[in-house]
Parts: C-alpha cells; structure tokens; sequence
C-alpha cells in the first residue's frame, strides 16, 4: 500500500495502523487538498470579536465608572504625568485639541479633573486629576487598549511588523485606509462615545 502520511514509513511497516485507517488518512488528505478551508467566515469571525470585545468594554466602563474608552485615556494621562496641558494631551492622543477641550470639558464637569494656571506662566492651562478622579481609576476595569499594548510590546519586532503589515491592509480591504482615527480603541465619536457615521474620531 502507498504511504498516505506526508512521509512516514509505509503502511506495512506501521502494524498498528489498518488498511481502513490508512484509507481514512488518505481520503482526508485528499478532501483537504481538492477543497481548501474557506478563510472568509474565520477572517470574518476574527473582525467580529474585535468589534465585540471594543463594544463590551465601552459597555462594560460605562456602567463600572461612567466613563468613555478616550475620557479614561485622558484620565489616566492627566494621572500619570500629573499636570499637563491640553496642547500636550492632543499630541500624546493623536487628536486635535478641540478634542481634548471637549473630553476635559466632560471630565471637569464630572469633577474628576480640573483646569488650573501655571505656577510658571499664569497664561498657560493646565489639567490635573483631582482626589475623586484618582478614585475613579481604580475603579475603572483594566483597559482594552492596555491589554493590547501589553501584548503586542511583548511580540518580537518582526511579528510587530507583520501584525500591523496585516492590520493595515485589512484597513485598506475595508476602504478605511483614509479614515482619521485616533490611537484609542472606542468605536463611537471619541469626543462622546456616541455610534457616528463618520468624522474625526
């Protein structure tokens, strides 16, 4: 009898495998290779649960500290630094300041944040946390966004690479390689949370 497995010893010389066994091999091995896996419904599938997982999690920090994927990013970065301005914060979001003014807006009105001048420049605003703020963070479940970066910095370079490389043209597969976006995992206007049609975001 032929040998049926990729180039392990023939049939004959493996007594522990029958003849209707080595068929069954044989007949697998050729569906597979007439009829490759349809990649589609997977490639699908995989998009799906990354739409998903960003969807809970906007659902999930809403109801645990009332807040936004990009309202906790500004949080945290006004926590981590201390001070910093609005100037700063755009830089370190990728968005335009009328963004951070319109999410700092939000955090002041919440209280969990607070405008000030600078002890070196009285014309110059800062935004620092405030004691309920600080609070709010550990209240807040553990980022997705974090989560992701926490994976993908653990990745050697050429898998980081190949992983954006992949991203990108599923990107361009879906017309959005022109799509302004911000790196801060939310699907809704970033300035809001709210489901947008388009727009900076």
């Amino acid at each position: 009898m032929p040998n049926y497995f990729g180039g392990a010893a023939p049939v004959e010389n493996c007594p522990d495998v029958s003849p209707i066994e080595a068929y069954a091999v044989f007949m697998r091995y050729c569906v597979m290779t007439t009829n490759p896996p349809d990649r589609t419904d997977e490639s699908l599938i995989a998009l799906r649960r990354i739409l998903r997982a960003t969807e809970l999690f906007a659902r999930d920090l809403a109801h645990a500290v009332g807040l936004t994927p990009a309202q906790l990013r500004v949080l945290q970065i006004v926590a981590e630094k201390s001070s910093v301005t609005p100037k700063m914060l755009a830089n370190q979001m990728g968005v335009s300041q009328a963004t951070v003014t319109a999410l700092v807006d939000k955090l002041v009105t919440r209280e969990l944040v607070q405008r000030v001048p600078s002890e070196q420049d009285r014309r110059q605003i800062n935004v620092v946390v405030t004691a309920q703020g600080l609070n709010r963070l550990v209240d807040a479940p553990d980022a997705l966004q974090q989560r992701y970066v926490r994976a993908f910095t653990g990745l050697a370079d050429w898998e980081q690479a190949q992983l954006v490389s992949s991203l990108e043209r599923v990107a361009d597969m879906l017309d959005a390689q022109d799509i302004d976006a911000s790196p801060v995992l939310t699907t809704g206007d970033i300035r809001t949370g709210k489901k947008t049609d388009g727009g900076t975001s």
